[in-house]
């Protein structure tokens, strides 16, 4: 109950204050690419329900359908808007949405793709017990993925990107995550907003 309160105290008074930026933003999109402002996607939440995520769309219109789920370095898909919007990640924005229907919280666990989650082990799936949230200490580890994945060899270790993302970032970040359930508390939670913003 307090963690709910917690997030509405800042998300409502926060989505009121930068909406005129939000109406910016819509307009830099429309502008520079075709197609919709928002990009929606399929997450799974607290105890594998699944629900619609929000994000400014970063990326051509379709994109999922012409290339990978993950994002690598300067993947061609994405737009000029969508290369400022992702480096400052303001495309997560709109989340602020989820967190007002209440499928997410400020400070949680990113929620992933079913395709990604179904690979999790038993002990993995604990972080399922948890509301998924808009930034964590994975996000703040991991707020250059898709450089860090472009940046490895692959050639030489013979593992593509998305065998680095499965097998070595989504098993730390789960780490990271279930490290942070054992101490969460809404100080905690300010914190890992306060470092979010810094970073």
């Amino acid at each position: 109950m307090l963690k709910r309160f917690f997030d509405l105290f800042f998300t409502v008074p926060g989505i009121i204050i930068i909406f005129p930026f939000f109406a910016i933003i819509a307009l830099w999109i429309k502008i520079d690419s075709p197609g919709p402002v928002f990009y929606r996607q399929e997450r799974l939440g607290k105890e594998g329900k699944m629900f619609k995520i929000y994000k400014f769309r970063t990326m051509v219109a379709n994109a999922d359908k012409i290339g990978g789920a993950i994002t690598i370095g300067n993947d061609s898909r994405i737009t000029r808007s969508g290369r400022f919007l992702r480096k400052y990640k303001l495309d997560e924005l709109p989340q602020l949405f989820n967190v007002l229907i209440g499928e997410m919280s400020l400070v949680g666990p990113r929620p992933e793709v079913k395709k990604y989650v179904d690979m999790y082990n038993a002990e993995q799936r604990a972080v399922l017990d948890l509301l998924p949230g808009i930034t964590d200490p994975a996000s703040i580890k991991y707020r250059n993925e898709s450089e860090l994945l472009a940046a490895r060899d692959y050639k030489s270790t013979a593992i593509d990107p998305e065998d680095a993302y499965i097998n070595e970032i989504i098993p730390d970040k789960i780490k990271l995550n279930l490290e942070y359930a054992k101490r969460a508390n809404l100080c905690e939670d300010f914190k890992v907003i306060i470092r979010t913003i810094f970073s």
